[in-house]
């Protein structure tokens, strides 16, 4: 890849949402600003080789994407597309104002969480508009299969067209109706950054970063909102552990086997603070709870242990509340630790054919068959996990765990 093209990708996968939603606010269409910023990319392509990267990159996609949408303008098309889709944001809007949303990304989020639109697709379609994420990227974030995320997405869009919904930035006061979206889609933005370890996927750098900026402004905006500090909390919890989920060669290391002198304890330190200010609001949620599981192995750095048991009432507590195919084969792994496998295998036995495709159900079952003896049929899980695994280091890790029960 050319410094050129390095640059124009870099611009795009910081400021995407940022500028679609100056394009938006202008074309009033997100489509068309998505479109037009496609345009823009790819001259940035064909000019930045020859004349140089600009001074300001972002500045002057912006400008060729303008230009791209005057153009249509003038020939009718975006004018007539926007009277049949999104009545977005005034390019006022977009000024900084304490009384109004402090983000553009954040100001698209909220729009895309209108409750016009399919409460299941809102996270999914900010992804994809604010984040600029793909449909198989996002079905991987929700358990779908990619085909029927991109359906879902394109009916999404074609009622907005033709229902003509409207569609305006709202003011705070709209924001708890829409606030479990916006943290259901920085929570699942933050899940798909953080199994790339080793930041290799460019379409994904930076995107956890991105994510817990993404949940300051919503405590920020939301200060009131338990929840919001919940998500935050767990988010920096799981950050401060980043650096020791590989070791020296790349290869991944599990959560019990990390060393906690890795952890970084100013970002554990952040999330404690969160989560105890949450816990005042006495309106436990979701968020709060994984938020407490976090804590609970990050207790391990100053005990040297890690209370299973614990663990396991919070999973039960989890999965009432959000009762998940992950949460529930994690409160199958922590319910093994707490009272041993055969306990964990039968939560997993009650899991519906839905976890067969589901990576870690297979890993879980490995290590917990291994843990029961059972090696041929652990050997048999370990391998399957291996092969659903997208990760090269996880899936050495499966691999090695398989050859060495076979060995023994």
């Amino acid at each position: 890849m050319t410094d050129a093209a390095r640059a124009a990708e870099r611009a795009v996968r910081l400021s995407y949402g940022r500028l679609v939603a100056i394009l938006a606010a202008r074309s009033r269409s997100i489509a068309a600003a998505e479109d037009a910023l496609a345009d823009a990319l790819a001259a940035a392509l064909r000019t930045w080789p020859v004349d140089g990267v600009p001074e300001r990159p972002e500045a002057w996609l912006v400008t060729a994407a303008r230009r791209r949408l005057g153009q249509e303008a003038r020939h009718g098309r975006v004018r007539a597309e926007a009277a049949a889709t999104l009545d977005l944001m005034g390019e006022a809007s977009l000024d900084p104002d304490p009384a109004t949303i402090p983000d553009e990304r954040l100001r698209l989020m909220l729009v895309c969480a209108h409750p016009a639109i399919d409460p299941a697709v809102q996270a999914p379609l900010m992804l994809q508009t604010v984040l600029g994420l793909d449909a198989q990227r996002i079905a991987g974030a929700f358990l779908t299969s990619p085909a029927a995320m991109a359906q879902r997405l394109v009916r999404a869009k074609a009622k907005i067209r033709d229902a003509r919904i409207p569609f305006e930035v709202p003011d705070r006061s709209a924001l708890p109706a829409r606030l479990d979206a916006v943290l259901g889609a920085v929570y699942a933005a933050f899940g798909t950054g953080w199994e790339d370890a080793l930041g290799s996927d460019p379409a994904l750098k930076g995107l956890t970063e991105e994510a817990i900026w993404l949940g300051r402004l919503v405590v920020a905006l939301a200060p009131d909102s338990p929840e919001a500090k919940g998500l935050l909390a767990l988010m920096l919890g799981s950050e401060a552990r980043r650096a020791a989920r590989r070791d020296a060669q790349g290869r991944f290391v599990p959560l019990g086997e990390q060393d906690a002198t890795l952890w970084d304890l100013e970002a554990v330190g952040e999330a404690e603070g969160l989560l105890a200010a949450a816990a005042q609001a006495r309106r436990l949620g979701r968020f709060q709870v994984e938020a407490c599981i976090q804590s609970v192995h990050l207790e391990r750095r100053r005990t040297g242990r890690t209370d299973w048991r614990a663990l396991a009432a919070f999973y039960e507590l989890l999965v009432r509340l959000a009762p998940t195919l992950g949460n529930r084969v994690a409160r199958a792994a922590a319910l093994a630790e707490a009272a041993g496998p055969a306990a964990g295998l039968a939560v997993l036995d009650e899991i519906g054919p839905e976890a067969r495709a589901y990576q870690p159900f297979w890993a879980t079952r490995a290590h917990l068959l291994a843990v029961a003896g059972e090696r041929a049929a652990a050997v048999e899980a370990w391998n399957r996990a291996a092969g659903m695994s997208e990760d090269p280091a996880v899936r050495a890790f499966l691999l090695d765990k398989a050859r060495s029960m076979r060995e023994a």
